[in-house]
């Protein structure tokens, strides 16, 4: 009985000794690429510990990403007991519970080579764990099966049994390349093992729609940017509207140190800068405008990009002082200098656009001209020459008129909401030069283009173009619409019972504006009418006293009419 049990004993050494035997003479190096993962939560607390490994010297690594989430920072500590830092996060899939990272820096960093072929059924691969000692052990198997994911990488069943300890750790080939790392086994006893191809975690990366991405949102390390330029642009523009402001900067420091010749990075980092709104900023943003201009080989663009910034901040302040020289003088100084190195029709906009806060209305219908002359001409283009047209002292209101049929020309009948502000426009000036006929056709068109859905203000505007024209009907029809909108709106109570007046209906009239006194009993020119109204209908007394009740009210309309019929 003694024997049998020595032999058992001895079996069960010998089986623990082939779990963990000795590795291939490559592994006493590669080793070195393996390390600990520490994750910390938003108190600092340890959050989370696991492995993972570099794949490049650049210190470029993977791990699972179940370790990661919900981190705020992380560290790793590698086979020699170096702590690195984790810089930011570059891809990370919670369906294969997989991520890739960048730590800091080092002259000694050891990575492990991806495999330059997929594994094959039946192959002899390793896995290598974390460890300090000197000599490499670890456990190897045998691929039993691989499925195609994708980004054409692969997922492997392995032939072998591992543990929580190992999840992370690099399968090898006999090469001693990295063929995959070993993912967390649900089936603590189960004799099969599971691992991600490295081909698949090397593949991910951010992208420009990762600012929006839910698995990387929930890793609280910053992330880092798109390895294309024209992605890590709109990357960034993404980010501006997610991030906190200090993150941003952060982001944007990091653009600028990728890409110092993107003049973008520095205008954005302007912009941001302004956004602390004092001094000290201030004078950081302006020698990032100054770098802007210098890197931009396009110098129209830079000084358009320049000049737009200072005219924005220049509007926001709202008639605050402004920081140094950053008015629309100098706004107006930097859209000039663009013009004179490229004459766009985009430039001669803003040169018009900031002449028109200036008041400088001229100018500004000038540079909106240049612009109608451009390809860039467009609808909303002869709209703010119309604009600018009418403040221009002398101007013929139908030469406004006018740009504003070039404005509405650029849409085709029948119109939809994008021709509906400029249907409207063209309304008002129309109502306004007593073109009251045809504004009222003007306010049809916005209305179908509008689909019928306008405000009350509206049928009170177009009933009121209609009253100057007779058309007594629709008047009183949209005044009634107005009010079925609004039915506490004294001031369309007052015009209901002026249209009644204006066509002989008292009856009515009395009823609206008695239903504006009662809305109201401070509004003189209820009484007034109403006052009116009764003296029309014989009932002088009560008519004289709601005449008197208008002058009280501050009326002077009222008192001369008090003084027609009192005699």
């Amino acid at each position: 009985m003694g024997k049998i049990t020595l032999v058992l004993t001895c079996c069960g050494m010998a089986f623990q000794i082939g779990m963990a035997q000795e590795l291939p003479k490559w592994a006493n190096k590669a080793r070195k690429a393996v390390f600990s993962v520490i994750t910390y939560n938003k108190e600092n607390q340890i959050l989370n510990t696991g492995n993972g490994f570099y794949i490049d010297e650049n210190g470029t690594a993977v791990s699972d990403y179940t370790l990661f989430k919900g981190a705020e920072r992380a560290v790793v500590v590698t086979a020699d007991g170096k702590e690195l830092p984790v810089e930011y996060i570059l891809g990370a899939n919670d369906m294969y519970d997989v991520v890739k990272f960048k730590t800091a820096a080092d002259k000694k960093t050891v990575a492990l080579q991806p495999a330059s072929r997929p594994g094959a059924v039946s192959e002899t691969v390793y896995v290598l764990p974390y460890s300090t000692q000197k000599a490499a052990s670890g456990t190897h198997g045998t691929i039993s099966k691989i499925d195609t994911i994708s980004n054409n990488s692969f997922y492997y069943t392995l032939d072998m049994k591992t543990g929580e300890k190992t999840v992370s750790c690099p399968v090898m080939n006999a090469e001693g390349e990295v063929v995959a790392l070993v993912q967390k086994n649900s089936d603590k006893e189960s004799t099969s093992s599971y691992a991600i191809g490295i081909g698949y975690a090397k593949s991910l990366s951010i992208t420009a729609l990762s600012a929006n991405d839910f698995t990387l949102n929930t890793i609280g390390i910053k992330k880092g940017l798109p390895e294309d330029e024209s992605q890590a642009l709109v990357y960034l523009y993404m980010s501006s509207s997610n991030l906190p402001t200090e993150e941003y900067l952060n982001l944007l420091n990091e653009f600028i140190q990728q890409y110092p010749k993107n003049s973008e990075g520095y205008s954005r980092r302007a912009l941001c800068y302004m956004g602390y709104g004092d001094d000290a900023h201030y004078a950081l943003a302006e020698k990032d405008l100054q770098t802007m201009v210098e890197v931009n080989e396009n110098k129209g663009d830079a000084y358009y990009s320049l000049s737009k910034l200072l005219y924005n901040y220049v509007l926001s302040l709202q008639g605050a002082k402004p920081y140094g020289d950053w008015t629309m003088e100098r706004a107006l100084k930097e859209i000039n200098t663009a013009l004179e190195n490229d004459k766009q029709g985009l430039y001669y906009q803003l040169q018009g656009d900031i002449y028109f806060a200036m008041q400088k209305y001229p100018e500004a219908f000038a540079s909106y001209e240049e612009v109608n002359r451009s390809p860039l001409a467009s609808a909303a283009s002869f709209y703010a020459a119309a604009k600018t047209k009418e403040l221009i002292e002398g101007a013929s209101k139908k030469e406004a008129i006018a740009l504003m049929d070039s404005a509405v020309a650029k849409y085709n009948p029948p119109y939809g909401k994008e021709a509906a502000p400029y249907l409207y426009e063209r309304a008002r000036m129309k109502a306004e030069d007593k073109q009251f006929r045809e504004a009222v056709v003007d306010y049809n068109l916005f209305h179908d283009a509008m689909m019928g859905q306008v405000s009350s203000d509206f049928y009170f505007i177009r009933e009121q173009a209609e009253m100057q024209c007779r058309m007594y009907q629709q008047a009183i029809n949209d005044i009634n619409k107005a009010i079925e909108m609004e039915p506490k709106n004294v001031e369309y109570w007052v015009e209901k019972g002026s249209v009644h007046l204006r066509v002989n209906q008292p009856d009515d009239a009395m009823k609206a504006l008695n239903k504006a006194i009662e809305l109201d009993a401070k509004n003189a020119a209820a009484y007034r009418m109403l006052g009116y109204c009764q003296i029309q209908q014989g009932k002088k007394k009560e008519g004289m006293a709601n005449l008197e009740k208008a002058v009280e009210l501050g009326d002077t309309v009222a008192k001369n009419l008090i003084e027609k019929y009192k005699k």
